[in-house]
């Protein structure tokens, strides 16, 4: 009896362990679903930048200073009510500063020589009335014809000469430089008085590398930007470009012209154009960081009835972060976007939101 016990025990052991032995096999052969998250392919738009960095500064800019002496009379800005200052805004031909100066006013006479081109218009009336009546000769109109043309210089210079005393903006702009000086004070000729520049447009020079030449080109967009506008890029375009190449530095110049009418831009601000090469719309676009390359060749997974499947393809324009899908890929397609780095092709998968 105790022979049969000991079989009967050790036929149950080994087919205990053959029963383990068995679902361990078959556990192995098990797959688990990986967890991806997908998107939905779909079509959008990309573009090709040559990027490059410079600084910008102001379109037009100009330093007046006073041609004669007098006395210092800063006026008021008629938008603020109250003298001008650093950083107000003037329109072309408003007077920022006027010089007062006796000496220089009676010298200039204006008085006398309005009255001197108004005796003149009137002598020449009534010589031209007698000529007609034969009381005069042709060459006595002439002469006086010839006394109001110098009347009339004479008149224009003084206004001239009378205006050099008004401090004018020449265009519309802002004042970046205001020197400091005491009301009625006596300036010497040549002193500096204000400094103005308009900068609603921009100029940037640039220095490209020689593998651009065939690629940027007058008219493009540009997009600038600058790190203290993390949520402002500003519109720009290729204005100008250099046909030669710099031996030394491989490079050829350009220039952009900046669209600053916000103002966010100041002048000498060192900036980051992005220039427009190449652009797609209505094509498929994807992050870059989605593509693998196994032997040269790109790929990226694909979701369909809870299978993964790798999908070659062919690709185009990039920039920064996205890159162009030209084939490979269709609209709607499911396309994993986290979890594909331990995926193969056919692997099973779970979708997580």
């Amino acid at each position: 009896p105790m022979k049969c016990n000991y079989f009967l025990s050790s036929i149950l052991l080994s087919s205990l362990l053959m029963t383990a032995c068995s679902n361990q096999q078959s556990g192995s052969t098990v797959e688990l679903a990986s967890p991806v998250s997908v998107t939905e392919v779909q079509e959008s738009f990309i573009k090709k930048y040559n990027s490059t960095n410079g600084t910008a500064v102001s379109l037009s800019e100009v330093e007046l200073t006073s041609e004669m002496a007098g006395e210092y009379h800063l006026q008021i800005n008629p938008r603020t009510k109250r003298p001008y200052k650093l950083g107000d805004r003037v329109l072309a031909g408003e007077i920022i500063v006027k010089l007062s100066n006796k000496q220089h006013e009676n010298d200039i006479a204006i008085e006398s020589k309005k009255l001197s081109l108004e005796i003149a218009e009137q002598d020449e009336v009534k010589k031209r009335a007698l000529y007609e009546k034969g009381g005069v000769t042709q060459s006595e109109v002439r002469n006086a014809e010839v006394s109001i043309t110098n009347a009339k210089y004479s008149y224009e210079n003084a206004l001239i000469n009378l205006d050099k005393m008004n401090i004018k903006a020449p265009f519309t702009g802002v004042i970046v430089n205001l020197p400091h000086y005491t009301r009625n004070v006596q300036l010497s000729s040549g002193s500096s008085i204000v400094s103005i520049m308009n900068y609603d447009q921009m100029i940037m020079e640039i220095n490209l590398p020689e593998s651009a030449i065939d690629e940027v080109k007058p008219g493009q967009e540009v997009a600038i930007t600058h790190y203290t506008l993390p949520k402002d890029t500003i519109k720009g375009t290729v204005s100008e470009l250099s046909p030669a190449i710099s031996p030394e530095t491989r490079t050829f110049k350009g220039k952009l012209l900046i669209d600053n009418k916000d103002l966010l831009l100041r002048p000498g601000m060192f900036v980051k154009a992005d220039i427009v090469v190449d652009q797609a719309e209505n094509t498929i676009v994807i992050p870059k960081e989605l593509v693998m390359n196994n032997r040269g060749r790109k790929h990226v997974f694909v979701v369909e009835r809870g299978v993964a499947y790798m999908r070659n393809i062919r690709t185009g324009l990039e920039d920064n972060e996205n890159i162009e899908v030209l084939e490979g890929l269709s609209m709607q397609d499911q396309l994993v976007t986290r979890g594909y780095e331990t995926l193969r092709d056919g692997s099973k998968v779970k979708i997580q939101k």
